[in-house]
């Protein structure tokens, strides 16, 4: 059984409730009060058949492809038979149809190839940066609206799939850094992708709003293996340095609170793989912690470390 989301279920009243999709049963069931919301629901998944006369021979052979959406129905083609029967009359007619069959095939095709191409590259950067289901449909959503616009002809692909999947990032608030995108990109920069992305947002008119280091706090601390307590101290601690005269990018004070936080932990986190978890060099890193040591016991919660404990554990900068 699959679990979606629903928009609205009449017998709890609640908005955005998780449904279950039973798929043996063909019921679609409410989780929050069990109520049977669907009983015929169909699955658009993958068919499967075994074309072989050996009962034994269990090996499935795919027959078609998941339904895709954001695709035509290019596998629905029309082909048109051809004959040599008749003379020469249908020999004639026969070049004329097998013309006609290849013109009428190509042009239902033509319009997706560069559809699957592109969401073929999308999908396999998303694979390699483990990004999750909805970012890389909604990345795709993207490509096809500049594609119908024959907006990304003659540009750079790769630096075209990597910016749709890095405004696609920044809009669902689980953003990826342009250095992150550029590593699955084929080659491509980050000035690249993001010449590549100011296009496209001007293009669809999308606003992505600024990249908030608050968002990248959970991500940065996990490659770090980090407790959840150490990783609500750094969202705090980053949220009061918010109201210091600190003149440096948002990366580079979390950065730098990370390693604060780190130094006054049981777990100390080496500055090196901090500044590998962050992107951020370890000069940086150490000019944002002299920048921050000063405020250390104003921005760091009571509750983690008195004034008295931060003055002992952290090192002078």
């Amino acid at each position: 059984m699959d679990s979606v989301y629903s928009s609205f279920c009449p017998e709890c009243n609640k908005k955005n409730t998780e449904i279950v999709l039973d798929h043996a049963a063909g019921d679609t069931i409410c989780s929050e009060c069990g109520l049977v919301l669907e009983d015929r629901c169909l699955d658009e998944g993958c068919e499967w058949r075994i074309f072989t006369d050996d009962n034994n021979d269990n090996d499935p052979k795919r027959v078609g492809a998941a339904i895709d959406p954001l695709l035509s129905n290019s596998n629905l083609s029309t082909f048109i038979s051809t004959s040599n029967r008749g003379g020469a009359t249908a020999v004639s007619d026969s070049v004329l149809n097998s013309s006609l069959a290849r013109f009428q095939n190509h042009k239902l095709s033509a319009n997706n190839d560069n559809l699957i191409k592109g969401f073929e590259a999308i999908q396999a950067m998303a694979d390699g940066l483990s990004i999750q289901k909805n970012i890389v449909i909604r990345a795709k959503e993207i490509y096809k609206k500049i594609d119908d616009e024959r907006q990304c002809r003659g540009r750079n692909q790769s630096a075209v799939f990597g910016a749709c999947l890095f405004i696609a990032c920044r809009e669902v608030k689980l953003p990826r850094t342009l250095k992150e995108i550029s590593v699955v990109a084929n080659g491509s920069t980050k000035k690249e992708i993001n010449r590549a992305s100011e296009q496209i947002k001007k293009t669809l008119d999308v606003e992505t709003g600024t990249l908030h280091a608050g968002d990248l706090v959970r991500r940065f601390c996990s490659h770090l293996g980090m407790k959840n307590q150490e990783i609500s101290v750094v969202q705090e601690t980053l949220q009061k340095s918010e109201e210091l005269d600190i003149r440096r990018s948002p990366k580079s004070v979390l950065a730098a609170i990370i390693y604060m936080i780190s130094q006054l932990s049981d777990n100390k986190k080496p500055i090196q793989d901090i500044s590998s978890a962050a992107e951020v060099a370890e000069g940086t890193i150490k000019k944002s912690y002299k920048d921050l040591y000063p405020y250390a016991s104003r921005i760091i919660p009571n509750r983690y470390a008195n004034e008295e404990q931060v003055l002992q554990k952290l090192c002078q900068p």
